[in-house]
């Protein structure tokens, strides 16, 4: 446990750090910038994320967080990261350990270039988590926190929670479908679980110009939060530049989530709150239910 709490402040030092060099050395008066760094501790569990669960992170009026799932991937990844360094950007990317396995340098770029790496399983079962079991559930997570440690810092083996020693002990469920029993695992093992506020719906074949204009109409609509999109989707790749400019032109802010100790600061949802996500994985469950855990 003190290997982890070291780990954890020199990471949001290093962070504190290179975010305060980059802002006054390399970012364009003109950019949009990130403008602040926001700590966020798990210890004892977190589940944040409106549309999953009924709390969020407590960012202020117009503030965003810009997360990316499901990467790297080597004909998208490259242009959200030059988009982003043209802007002074940082964001958090939930990586699929398969994926980081086959593109570590990409995951190494995002590292050096400051961004937050968070974990997204090995192989992001087309089931679900939910439905294939507790045993394959686990399995597929520690395999992807494994291969995603290796490829972005060199270490990482596959182990139980507390062996892996997470440098981001951040974790997003594929299609957001928990389980109680992983959830209070990863709790356990201070994971932080992260939903989303919004989403860009990028899975669906759009165009840029669509892409835009939902995202930018449901976040004028919530005024703040964690923003989903994918790094792996041409759409987004290509809509991303105009979106970082439209984020600057209505006058909103990037926040930059890193780890640290503690628990995080969250916002309770307005009454009447009820999750989406469950909504649709209802709908969805005799198909999702029928196809069966992954080939590890």
């Amino acid at each position: 446990m003190t290997g982890l709490i070291l780990r954890l402040l020199a990471f949001t030092l290093f962070a504190a750090a290179q975010f305060g060099m980059a802002q006054a050395a390399e970012c364009a008066p003109d950019a949009l910038g990130t403008s602040r760094v926001m700590g966020v501790g798990a210890q004892g569990g977190l589940e944040v994320g409106l549309k999953t669960y009924p709390r969020t992170l407590a960012l202020a009026e117009r503030e965003v967080i810009l997360t990316f799932d499901d990467g790297p991937a080597a004909g998208t990844t490259p242009e959200i990261l030059d988009a982003l360094a043209r802007e002074c950007v940082r964001a958090t990317f939930f990586l699929i350990g398969r994926n980081a396995e086959a593109m570590p340098q990409l995951v190494r770029r995002e590292v050096r270039e400051g961004h937050t790496i968070g974990h997204h399983t090995y192989s992001h079962p087309a089931a679900t988590l939910r439905y294939v079991g507790d045993a394959a559930a686990r399995a597929d997570i520690l395999r992807g926190m494994a291969a995603v440690e290796k490829a972005a810092y060199g270490d990482g083996e596959p182990g139980d929670l507390a062996a892996l020693n997470l440098h981001t002990p951040f974790f997003r469920f594929p299609g957001f479908a928990d389980t109680p029993e992983l959830r209070h695992w990863l709790a356990a093992g201070n994971v932080g679980v992260f939903g989303a506020d919004l989403w860009a719906s990028d899975w669906i074949t759009m165009s840029p110009q669509e892409e835009l204009a939902l995202t930018m109409a449901r976040l004028d609509k919530a005024g703040r939060g964690i923003i989903l999109f994918h790094d792996t989707h041409r759409w987004t790749a290509d809509m991303l530049p105009d979106f970082l400019r439209e984020l600057k032109r209505r006058g909103y802010r990037v926040v930059h989530i890193v780890p640290t100790m503690g628990i995080a600061a969250t916002l309770e949802a307005p009454a009447g709150w009820t999750s989406e996500t469950e909504r649709i994985i209802g709908r969805l469950k005799p198909r999702l239910s029928g196809l069966g855990a992954p080939a590890l």
